[in-house]
């Protein structure tokens, strides 16, 4: 019984400690300051939390306030004084200046560090800079929970320029877009997300620069159909401040203008003011990024986007039936083979002790046999025994055996041959005691490192082949998987992997050698039992057998319900200040507790299942002893044989009962092995069969589309169609076309993650290389890619530059000078940092976070010019980039990359102002690919 206990000591202590854990980070949680109570603090005129103004009365007011991101001491905005009515408000101003932070600051994100703010408590409809979608219909996205209005729906489409959009579409505005708009364009996405502002309630609009990835043409008639007409019933009596660099277009039509200046400090702009201010309209026009309306394509069509199946997202597979032997396997060999044989030979010893340890107790015993005082020793020792459950079956089976074999002293195994008799010197007896005890300690402690080196290996193998295959999937595959499913099984399930799997292995075959040994006993001193024995066995399997699908079915539902809640809760972190903001918290509180209630059922459901079993099995086990008590008093047997069938049978039915329901256990856990283990199936991208010579491809390569039709996936519609161009090695190239028209699907064809059709034949050549054919992590260290939103990752500024560590320091440190601190000063999207203040080591958190979207872009750009690639890509690279900024970084980009084959996808016109060769698309197609200038007028 000590022994028993002193072996669950460890387990409850970690459970212990795990729930200490666990608490202490909740309750730090729940001790963080609530929002409301923030909002309450700053907002202005009448009490705490109270509405601000008279009923209807619409006014946003700052006075002297300055704001600083939360936990920060820093102010990233000073003494701001702002008035802001119904009506539009431009607010614009350099890269990372403090823009979003403006509008943050309104809807109360910032902490406030002295100053007044008034801001009416109600909805207010943000649109952010990044666009926040879910994974719904295009129409559940921009209703956001808000009621059907057909004729509002209608007008806000139209007004938003997505009805040519929505027309591609097989279900029109119910198409489903993926996870955070996946399946859409990214001028399509922030048209969406502008959508739905627009057709919220809200009698508040902060709109933080929703037309920088829209062509001119675009964004020009979305700001007109908005607010050219006052009275427009979308717009009119409604308060917007509108973010924007594009300032030539809404200016227009603002009564004000708020320009965030360096140090966090804001000007204010009469629309009057401007008109008769020539000076302050050339600085705006600076800060403009369009001056003049970028190419587009000679067509009239509009944006097309990728034909999307009904159900954009696919559902998580779900095995049925019984764990596959081969998932057993796998974990086995994940744990290496060798390190199993170890363990089982050193539990073989173990357990080799074990016996040696009660038959020594046994010989130790019938050394007093002869005397009176030697049958009470062993009496005592044997009801010693009796305090252990495995203990008294070693002894039994050692007695049962001396009993059948004989009790001859002169026998090999009788101790009294080569110890001195215990009456007289038990010291010998004592010292033989101890070893055995030793013995037992030293070979479970390395049985049980041993397996302590199982678990380690097998997940630590299981973790980086999953992680392997995850990372070299199709693209495919992440645009059909949600990042919550995935995270599931790489962490619940891998959890489920470190800290459970292997110890019910160790429970089963532990369970298992002591059922054996029950029966070995009852065969041995009782035969004529055994029948009962198996018999009961039978009944135990029966019932199991009924219990152990159900119990799988419902593991397996509960781990898949899973990761709805995880992406949910995933979804709603990255989107907190647009929920906070249109005060849809209720709604995603709902979801998410329906999303908890659904897991909830499932592990109900198990616990009820596992009541259900232990139910049964009491009753199996109370008739299992009765039965065997019953035919032994019947049986005629003496006394002590009696005694000896009750230890048997009390052994027999707690090791069956206890094997069932380890082994249940052991196949609930291996469902996330088998989970893991579906990763390691995942279909891989073509890794390619050619290496090209290492100077591949040269600078003056040039590249070439022969016949390409490219498409997301097998059955959709092709995005582009039979496109055929040359572009020269070396050129400048400005790739156009309206938002949607497959200028973003034409870079990704060139960094090898979508592949010409091949039933059409095409195919994409790099100096005369097939891309098809070529390893593609060749291709990818050759060709730089600047997306519109850069990837960064957490570490400092110099991991983000040169992720590879591929430069010296001073080369790091000269593009952070020439790129990053030129930019200017301003009051950057930072707890910590602005463009001035930025150094090698600078900390970034994860995806950019404390960076603004512009300074983003900068680092991107940055990396791209370090990187100095044969081929370079920039996709919108400049979209949230002032256009002083924007210029500044053309030059340098001219400069640094004057070698290179640079293709600039762009809707503004300064970005490709200095393009010597163009590519238009327009509904998947080229409209016209040659030379702009005289350069290359000879290559067309």
């Amino acid at each position: 019984m000590v022994q028993n206990s002193l072996r669950e000591l460890p387990d409850l202590v970690t459970v212990v400690l795990n729930a200490r854990v666990a608490m202490a980070r909740i309750e730090r949680f729940m001790l963080e300051p609530e929002k409301e109570d923030l909002e309450g603090d700053l907002l202005g005129g009448g009490g705490r939390g109270e509405e601000v103004g008279p009923p209807g009365e619409l006014e946003i007011a700052v006075t002297d306030a300055s704001f600083a991101w939360p936990g920060s001491a820093k102010n990233v905005l000073r003494d701001v004084s702002i008035v802001c009515r119904p009506g539009l408000t431009v607010v614009c101003g350099k890269v990372g200046i403090g823009k979003t932070a403006l509008l943050q600051a309104i809807l109360g994100e910032l902490d406030q560090h002295g100053g007044e703010r008034s801001v009416p408590r109600e909805m207010v409809g943000y649109c952010a800079q990044t666009p926040w979608l879910e994974s719904m219909s295009i129409r559940e996205n921009i209703l956001f929970s808000a009621p059907y209005d057909k004729a509002r729906f209608e007008q806000v489409i139209d007004a938003c320029c997505l009805r040519d959009d929505l027309d591609k579409f097989r279900c029109k505005d119910l198409t489903l877009i993926g996870e955070n708009g996946v399946g859409l364009s990214g001028g399509q996405r922030a048209r969406v997300a502008l959508a739905r502002a627009v057709y919220s309630q809200a009698r508040i609009l902060l709109l933080d620069d929703p037309i920088s990835a829209l062509d001119h043409h675009t964004a020009t008639s979305i700001v007109q159909n908005l607010f050219a007409d006052k009275n427009s019933p979308l717009t009119a009596g409604r308060l917007v401040v509108f973010v924007t660099h594009r300032v030539d277009i809404v200016t227009p039509y603002a009564y004000q203008v708020i320009e965030v200046l360096d140090g966090g400090r804001v000007e204010t702009f009469d629309r009057k003011e401007l008109e008769n201010n020539e000076e302050e309209l050339e600085h705006l026009a600076e800060i403009a990024c369009t001056a003049a309306a970028a190419p587009t394509s000679d067509g009239t069509g509009t944006e097309e986007g990728e034909p999307m199946p009904d159900s954009f997202m696919e559902e998580e597979h779900r095995v049925h039936g019984g764990v596959l032997a081969s998932v057993y396997w796998q974990y086995v060999k994940a744990g290496r083979l060798g390190w199993w044989a170890t363990m089982i030979g050193f539990f073989v010893l173990f357990r080799v002790a074990k016996i040696g340890y009660f038959w020594f107790l046994k010989e130790w015993g019938e050394q007093y046999r002869e005397t009176p005082e030697g049958s009470y020793s062993h009496s005592a020792a044997m009801a010693g025994l009796g305090q252990d459950t495995n203990g008294l079956h070693h002894a039994v089976v050692s007695q049962a055996v001396f009993q059948r074999y004989g009790t001859s002293s002169k026998s090999w195994l009788d101790l009294g041959r080569y110890l001195p008799s215990p009456s007289t010197d038990v010291n010998p007896w004592l010292l033989g005691f101890l070893y055995l005890s030793l013995a037992q300690v030293v070979t479970q402690a390395l049985s049980d490192a041993a397996l302590v080196v199982i678990i380690y290996k097998a997940g630590k193998n299981l973790f980086e082949r999953a992680m392997q295959r995850v990372a070299n999937a199709t693209f495919r595959f992440y645009d059909v998987t949600p990042v919550g499913r995935l995270m599931n099984r790489l962490t619940s399930d891998m959890g489920t992997i470190d800290g459970q799997i292997a110890g019910q292995l160790m429970q089963v075959a532990w369970y298992s050698l002591g059922w054996l040994s029950s029966i070995a006993v009852i065969s041995t001193a009782t035969p004529s039992f055994l029948a009962i024995s198996i018999a009961m066995t039978a009944l135990f399997v029966l019932v199991f057998d009924r219990f152990l699908p159900t119990s799988q079915s419902l593991r397996r539902l509960e781990t898949v319900s899973l990761s709805p809640l995880m992406s949910n809760f995933g979804t709603l972190v990255e989107g907190l200040t647009t929920v906070r903001a249109f005060h849809a918290e209720p709604h995603f509180q709902n979801r998410i507790v329906a999303s908890t209630d659904a897991f909830q059922k499932m592990d109900h459901f198990y616990w009820s299942l596992q009541a259900w079993l232990q139910y049964r099995f009491d009753l199996l086990s109370a008739l299992s002893t009765f039965t065997l008590t019953l035919a032994a008093i019947l049986s005629g047997l003496s006394s002590g044989s009696v005694g000896f069938v009750l230890a048997s049978a009390s052994n027999f039915v707690q090791s069956t009962h206890s094997l069932c329901r380890r082994y249940g256990e052991m196949q609930m856990q291996f469902v996330s092995v088998e989970r893991v283990i579906e990763l390691l199936g995942l279909d891989q991208e073509p890794r390619g069969t050619v290496r090209p010579p290492a100077a591949w491809p040269l600078f003056g390569d040039d590249i070439v589309f022969d016949k390409v039709t490219l498409r997301y996936a097998p059955g959709l519609d092709p995005v582009l169609s039979n496109v055929s161009f040359t572009i020269p090695g070396g050129a400048n190239v400005a790739v156009t076309g309206r938002t949607g028209s497959g200028k973003s699907t034409l870079a990704l064809s060139l960094l090898g993650t979508l592949h010409p059709d091949t039933d059409c034949g095409g195919s994409i050549r790099i100096g005369g290389v097939d891309l098809a054919t070529v390893d593609r992590h060749t291709l990818r260290r050759n060709v730089t890619f600047v997306a519109q939103d850069p990837v960064l990752f957490p570490g400092t500024l110099r991991d983000n530059l040169d992720p590879l560590g591929e430069r010296d320091e001073a080369e790091r440190a000269e593009v952070l000078a020439r790129v990053l601190l030129r930019s200017g000063d301003g009051g950057a999207t930072t707890t910590t940092t602005t463009s001035s203040t930025f150094t090698l080591d600078s900390r970034v958190d994860g995806g950019g976070k404390n960076l603004s979207q512009g300074q983003r872009q900068l680092v991107g750009l940055g990396r791209a010019i370090l990187r100095r690639s044969p081929v370079v890509i920039m996709d919108e690279a400049t979209a949230s980039i002032d256009g002083e900024t924007a210029a500044y970084i053309q030059r340098l980009l001219r400069e640094e990359l004057r070698y290179s084959t640079v293709i600039t996808i762009a809707h503004k016109a300064e970005a490709v102002a200095d393009a010597d060769f163009e590519v238009v698309l327009d509904r998947g197609r080229v409209v016209r690919a040659g030379p702009r200038g005289p350069r290359w007028a000879g290559r067309g």
